[in-house]
């Protein structure tokens, strides 16, 4: 079973910087692309960035662009999501996920938690004012 594990959370002043990390645990892992999740309280899960894992094609939530950048590498087996000039308004937790080039998931859309088939355990982002 492949775990994925982030690291790179923390507390950080409004315009900071923060560099997640999400490494998978078997070197056998393979993936079709990787997501950046986050939940707020009371929120929903709503996608951050994605990125395709062979092509390395981004999407980005608007919210977001022009502030976080996703990347990968391959040979690492890890996605990175570098958060620069944070607002308080990204403080939640956040997911890493990813969908298996095979898999009996139902497709609903890259946006679409349901869509993934591993998660991190998430990693707390608190940007203070």
């Amino acid at each position: 079973q492949v775990q994925l594990v982030e690291s790179g959370g923390g507390l950080v002043q409004a315009g900071g910087s923060l560099r997640l990390s999400c490494a998978a645990s078997e070197r056998t892992f393979k993936s079709v692309y990787m997501g950046w999740f986050r939940q707020a309280p009371g929120k929903e899960r709503e996608l951050v960035a994605h990125i395709t894992w062979s092509g390395g094609n981004t999407l980005y939530a608007d919210s977001v662009k022009g502030r976080f950048t996703i990347s990968r590498d391959v040979a690492e087996n890890t996605v990175y999501l570098q958060m620069n000039s944070l607002k308080p308004e990204d403080t939640a937790v956040y997911y890493c996920a990813s969908r298996r080039p095979i898999t009996t998931t139902q497709f609903m859309g890259i946006r679409a938690p349901q869509s993934y088939d591993y998660w991190g355990q998430g990693t707390q982002v608190t940007v203070s004012s």
